[in-house]
This record gives structure tokens, C-alpha cells and sequence, in this order.
């Protein structure tokens, strides 16, 4: 479904991703995982549109996307949870949703989504008319992931949702994540918790400094001595 080939990307010229290569494949979860700083938010960031690579290509569907402005590749399915949840805190939690589904021009569709979203978040359709800034840490990623969904996209891509949350609250994202993956939907997640990352991935790929330096079935990896010793101090 997603194919990232020798893509080489930074800021201001200087170099974050050094020839980077990976996929994703229909209705997997795959997980990039690495420290704070090796550059995961960065890639997502240009599969978004919202970074231009310096060079390489990314294809969605068989289509080359990398040249592409930010919103069409929403339209082509991609959506994006960001870093830091993002969510419009002056807005209610029902206007943020609505904004997810901006690209379905079809209301009868908008109302199934917001049906549909609401079902696999209860807690959000309680607080339907709450301002966003009023939620808990963990409501606002639910409602991130929600609003996300909300464009009925065909890929997901979900970056460090754990970042900020008390552990409890990670574990139930998390479980949350795995609910929508296992009902169908293609999932790309960027996390600094490896290990966690790791046991609900169907694949992944570790990113030191920038470069995919190992990749193998999330099993695989964490059994890995590489992994064992640099991010799980065994």
C-alpha cells in the first residue's frame, strides 16, 4: 500500500533522514520505532506532504505522492495523527470531529463516520459539546485518533501517541489501536516505546540517526540482541 524508497529528507538543508526504505502493506501494522530524535516524526511528516524530500520517492496505492500538496494526499486516504495531539482546544470535541471528515462531501456519510467513531470511542460521544482543552490527556488522543478517522481513511499514521500520557492511559490508547487495526484498518505508528511498539506490530523497522538500521516481524526484533541491549537495557 505505502512504499518509502532511499528517501532523504531535513530542515533547512541539513540532512535528518539518510536513504531511508520501507513498506506497508495492506491491513498490517507496522511500527517505526527509535529514541527521541532519530528523525520518526520526520518521516511521517513527508509521507504527509508536509516535509518536500530532498530525494527518494513515496508511492500510495501504485501512486508517486511525494511532490504532492498536503491536502490532496488526505483526499487519497492518508491520515495523520500528530505528535503533541493537536487538537482544537477552543473548539467541542464534536466540532473537532467534524473537521476530520472536511474531504467527504457527502452529510449522510459524515453522520455513519461520527457514528461509527463514536462507537469505538463512548467517552468522546459524552462529551460531544466539551471544549477539546477541557478533556484529559487521554481523551484528547482519542479524540486526535478519532478526528483522524473521521476521513475514512484508507492508512493511518499515528506518531508518538504515548508521549505525555500516564502509563495507564498509554496502555488504553494502545488497546485502542490494536481494536482498529484488527477491524481492518492499515496502521504506520512512530514510538520512542519499543517495546510496546514492538509486541502489537505485525512488522518493524528500527531508526537510529536517521537510518533504518534493522527490520523483521515486531517477534523478531524483540528478540534481537541489538534491540534487547539499546532499548530495553538487557
Amino acid at each position: 500500500m505505502l512504499k518509502v524508497k532511499n528517501l532523504n529528507v531535513g530542515y533547512d538543508n541539513v540532512p535528518v533522514i539518510f536513504d531511508v526504505s520501507f513498506e506497508v502493506k495492506e491491513k498490517e501494522l507496522v511500527s517505526i520505532v527509535g529514541s527521541n530524535g532519530a528523525g520518526k516524526t520526520t518521516i511521517l511528516k513527508t509521507i504527509s506532504g508536509l516535509l518536500k524530500p530532498f530525494s527518494g520517492e513515496i508511492e500510495f496505492m501504485g501512486k508517486r505522492i511525494d511532490r504532492m500538496p498536503a491536502h490532496e494526499i488526505v483526499k487519497l486516504g492518508i491520515a495523520h495523527v500528530p505528535e503533541g495531539r493537536r487538537v482544537f482546544g477552543k473548539l467541542s470535541v464534536l466540532d473537532n470531529l467534524l473537521l476530520g471528515a472536511y474531504t467527504i462531501p457527502d452529510s449522510n456519510l459524515v453522520k455513519k463516520t461520527l457514528n461509527e467513531v463514536y462507537e469505538i470511542f463512548p467517552r468522546l460521544k459524552e462529551r460531544e459539546n466539551q471544549k477539546a482543552e477541557t478533556l484529559s490527556g487521554g481523551e484528547q488522543q482519542m479524540l486526535a485518533i478519532a478526528r483522524s478517522l473521521m476521513s475514512r481513511p484508507k492508512i493511518l499514521l499515528v506518531d508518538e501517541m504515548s508521549l505525555g500520557l500516564m502509563p495507564l492511559l498509554v496502555d488504553k490508547v494502545l488497546e485502542i489501536l490494536k481494536e482498529i487495526s484488527r477491524a481492518g484498518m492499515t496502521i504506520l505508528l512512530v514510538e520512542q516505546k519499543v517495546q510496546e511498539a514492538l509486541e502489537m506490530a505485525d512488522r518493524g523497522y528500527i531508526l537510529q540517526t536517521g537510518r533504518i538500521v534493522a527490520e523483521g516481524t515486531g517477534r523478531e526484533l524483540l528478540e534481537s540482541e541489538m534491540v534487547k541491549k539499546a532499548y530495553m537495557g538487557m
